[in-house]
């Protein structure tokens, strides 16, 4: 294992891997990711749940895949990620972006980085047994005939940064009506002191931003009950 920050340890197999975009957080922080507590309030929260779940309209989640070179279409494999995708009022898209401004200094003094562009802003709802198998946001994975993992392969290099904002709170923290048990979020390649892997509970209003590489792999499991929201964006950036 290699001690990526004050606290976080991560997988040698993965550390030791060429990395087409390979950003990292300076050692000496306690964590290698950054969370931003409310990021927005409790009530814009609730409201933004209110609305993802009664007004708009989703539709499947897509995933990318590599073939023989090339980037094919986005297309739905609900092996992969079983989720839905809403479209925010755009009051809520743009109290995120006023919110975002605001935010970005602290986000790129921690990462060391200029932001660039932004993806627009997804809303992924993911109620009972939905889920995300392990993924990197900018890669690829490539395993053997064994199910090992023996690199990865770049299909979105403009993502840089990872954002999610949580909307609802895992039960763990609220038993209130836009709250979800399960659906915890995984880095698989990230272990604390005691060997641990990092699993995220997090409160509604929490801001979760994390390089897109392979090093922060992650997943979303299978949430048991509830209502599961975030608002997540991806962003390019000049690294320094």
């Amino acid at each position: 294992m290699q001690q990526i920050s004050n606290h976080i340890f991560c997988d040698d197999s993965i550390a030791s891997l060429e990395l087409e975009t390979r950003l990292m957080t300076n050692q000496y922080y306690d964590y290698p990711y950054l969370i931003i507590k409310d990021f927005f309030s409790k009530s814009t929260c609730y409201d933004i749940s209110e609305y993802a779940y009664n007004t708009s309209e989703g539709e499947k989640a897509k995933v990318k895949t590599r073939v023989l070179g090339s980037i094919v279409n986005p297309s739905v494999d609900e092996s992969i990620r079983k989720t839905v995708i809403h479209k925010l009022s755009d009051l809520h898209v743009r109290m995120y972006d006023e919110n975002f401004k605001s935010f970005q200094p602290l986000i790129e003094r921690f990462f060391s980085v200029a932001l660039t562009t932004s993806t627009a802003l997804q809303a992924l709802e993911y109620t009972k047994g939905s889920f995300y198998i392990k993924h990197a946001d900018d890669s690829n994975e490539l395993v053997d005939a064994d199910g090992k993992t023996v690199g990865f392969i770049q299909v979105a290099p403009m993502r840089k940064l990872t954002t999610v904002l949580f909307t609802t709170s895992h039960k763990m923290h609220s038993s209130e009506d836009y709250s979800f048990s399960g659906g915890e979020l995984i880095f698989n390649y990230l272990f604390d002191v005691n060997g641990k892997q990092i699993k995220l509970y997090p409160r509604a209003g929490d801001m979760v931003v994390f390089p897109s590489n392979p090093i922060y792999s992650h997943e979303v499991l299978h949430v048991e009950n509830g209502y599961r929201l975030t608002l997540v964006q991806w962003h390019n950036a000049i690294i320094d």
